[in-house]
């Protein structure tokens, strides 16, 4: 019983005794000792790489890929700034449409006559 007891002790030692890291190893680089077994790591350490190499070695999920007849992207940002230029100048039909017509005074003073008194 002392002897298991002594085994669990000493495994619970060596795994407590940190590692030290050298400074030029990249997150992905330990994860690739520790997967190939020539280093182990405490569970801290271990999660530390994890979050790291997100930060170190981030994916690439979009590409921008664009297939233009015979222009550029500069040749379209400059059609499109031409665009904006030209609807800045634009009147609205609205705008050229005959005034609206103006009521007298002694119409609009009176009160407001509500046909429908089913308010629900």
């Amino acid at each position: 019983m002392t002897d298991e007891l002594e085994d669990i002790l000493d495994r619970i030692e060596q795994q407590s005794e940190t590692v030290a890291l050298p400074r030029d190893v990249t997150a992905k680089q330990l994860l690739q000792m520790v997967y190939r077994g020539e280093l182990e790591l405490s569970p801290q350490q271990f999660n530390a790489a994890k979050v790291c190499l997100e930060y170190e070695q981030p994916k690439l999920t979009a590409v921008a890929v664009g297939h233009m007849d015979q222009t550029s992207f500069a040749a379209a940002l400059e059609r499109c700034q031409a665009r904006s230029e030209a609807a800045r100048d634009y009147v609205p039909r609205a705008a050229l449409a005959a005034p609206v017509e103006e009521h007298p005074a002694s119409e609009v003073s009176k009160p407001f006559v509500m046909r429908r008194r089913n308010l629900r």
